[in-house]
């Protein structure tokens, strides 16, 4: 007699992945693995006493998104602490911080008042935040916006006077003799650490984030942590069984002799939390014009971006973690850094067989996309950064015509490169970023409905060396789930679906209110 299943969906329509064609109308979990797919009539015979049974009424059953690259702590930040995501205009970004600042109250000198993700790019007066604005917030405590790409920081007069001797002075933004409030790459850190949190906020942060994430369809992340409490509070978490994602820590290279030393190595851990890659820069964000081009921007020609780590430290860093047995995960977006990146990958033994990553690589040309198929190198890209792939968008100002060949998506993947979806939390939404690849505005960017729901699964999966329990529906994988309101296939409008419900090793961990 076969055992009873502990969940079953029943009148589905599931999608595995596995082939375009295969559907599904039912599955059934035990012990958080997938036991059976079929039809309802065949698979409610796993329904005993104990089983919890959904009647999905006709919803989309997909293999849980898995972000391949994000920070979720930044997600919770902006849960928690001024969200400018979707601000106005400088003024807009004002009026949210000084609400954030009358809900901290109180006349603590040292508090930060902190805002989150503000783009400049789509404002109509398009412009960084500066010392000026935020003095409008509080001329008394420090207050600090940051950019949504993490590389560009905004600072009142308060916490400029007090952290710019700290700070690199080409990574300030002058206006003559005066600083304008305006920092990029090694300044911003020095304010990351100024504000970062301690063990019990970290704590709260991730909470915030980890029920957004799978509020978002989201079953497992790469996250990406550097001088962080993250780490041990994710295993905190998986302890006491508290962990609804699966998380992938990617440590910054800067921790590279600590792992080494703890006798970490890539896919060591749990089933819930695993050691990933060694995470490095080398170049910086379009936004800041601080990616490392070949050419000048369109907006600066005396500009071509700058090094955050230059090639000889990379290749150090590169040799160092491949001779561990570390994957590597390297940030590049401007074509010279895609191509100093695939430059050191090249001295390694097997890149493919390691699985070293190129994230972002939002510039990379024929030559380029040739050498990543080659070796077997990964692209872990964010489609939701096609915002800003169109006529008047970010690129166009930047980049001028070579607009177009920024997020070569289609491009990748008929050059049968790995192709990895993540958000960057920008924001943190597989939908949102599915949706923008399947709309691209270029035809080398664009991918379908199935390609692009396969990078955010399967893709990223293999990404992390998961596909073997993660990626598709299939006997015998883990039973992470998202399930969708409408079909992708045939939706109106992709980033506008609901996700119904989220399902983590066999639980329910979110279902939308009807």
């Amino acid at each position: 007699m076969t055992d009873a299943a502990d969940l079953v969906l029943l009148d589905g329509e599931v999608h595995t992945l596995c082939d375009p064609d295969e559907t599904h109308e039912a599955i059934a979990v035990r012990d958080g693995r997938i036991v059976r797919l079929g039809k309802s009539y065949d698979v409610q015979f796993l329904v005993g006493t104990e089983t919890e049974t959904v009647d999905l009424g006709g919803d989309v059953v997909l293999p849980g998104f898995v972000d391949a690259h994000t920070h979720l702590d930044m997600v919770g930040r902006s849960l928690v602490h001024a969200d400018l995501a979707d601000a106005a205009g400088p003024d807009d970004c004002v009026n949210r911080l000084r609400e954030r600042a009358a809900e901290l109250g109180g006349d603590d000198a040292d508090e930060w008042v902190l805002g989150y993700g503000y783009d400049e790019s789509a404002w109509a007066e398009s412009r960084y935040l500066t010392r000026d604005d935020l003095d409008a917030v509080s001329t008394d405590r420090p207050v600090a916006a940051f950019r949504e790409d993490m590389h560009v920081a905004s600072l009142n007069s308060v916490a400029l006077d007090r952290h710019l001797p700290e700070m690199p002075d080409g990574d300030v933004r002058y206006d003559g003799d005066d600083p304008t409030g305006v920092v990029v790459e090694e300044a911003v850190d020095a304010v990351y650490e100024a504000v970062e949190p301690d063990r019990a906020e970290t704590e709260e942060l991730l909470r915030a984030a980890q029920a957004a994430a799978n509020e978002r369809g989201v079953t497992g992340v790469h996250d990406m942590t550097r001088n962080s409490a993250k780490p041990g509070v994710y295993r905190d978490l998986d302890r006491r069984g508290d962990l609804t994602l699966r998380v992938r820590i990617n440590y910054w290279a800067d921790h590279l002799d600590s792992v080494v030393d703890a006798g970490l190595r890539t896919n060591h851990g749990s089933e819930m939390v695993r050691t990933g890659a060694i995470k490095t820069f080398t170049d910086g964000s379009f936004g800041g014009r601080t990616a490392k081009l070949s050419e000048p921007y369109s907006d600066d020609p005396s500009e071509t971006g700058s090094w955050v780590v230059d090639p000889d430290e990379l290749s150090d860093v590169v040799s160092r973690a491949d001779a561990h047995g570390l994957q590597l995960s390297a940030h590049a977006i401007g074509d010279e850094a895609v191509r100093a990146v695939l430059d050191a990958y090249e001295d390694c033994d097997s890149p493919g067989e390691s699985r070293h990553r190129v994230e972002h690589a939002e510039l990379a040309d024929d030559e380029a996309i040739r050498r990543f198929a080659e070796s077997g190198v990964v692209a872990s890209v964010q489609p939701n950064f096609l915002k800003w792939a169109g006529e008047g968008g970010l690129y166009d100002s930047r980049l001028g015509d070579r607009r177009t060949e920024t997020n070569r998506y289609a491009a990748f993947a008929d050059a049968g490169v790995p192709l990895a979806f993540g958000s960057d939390c920008m924001p943190l939404d597989p939908l949102l970023g599915v949706h923008h690849a399947v709309n691209a505005p270029e035809a080398e960017q664009r991918l379908g409905v199935t390609e692009a729901l396969r990078a955010y699964t399967a893709g990223a999966a293999y990404a992390g060396f998961d596909e073997d329990r993660l990626g598709t529906i299939e006997a015998g994988k883990a039973a992470d789930l998202t399930v969708l309101a409408e079909s992708p296939w045939e939706a109106d409008s992709i980033r506008d679906i609901d996700v119904s419900a989220t399902v983590v090793a066999g639980d329910v961990v979110y279902e939308r209110d009807a």
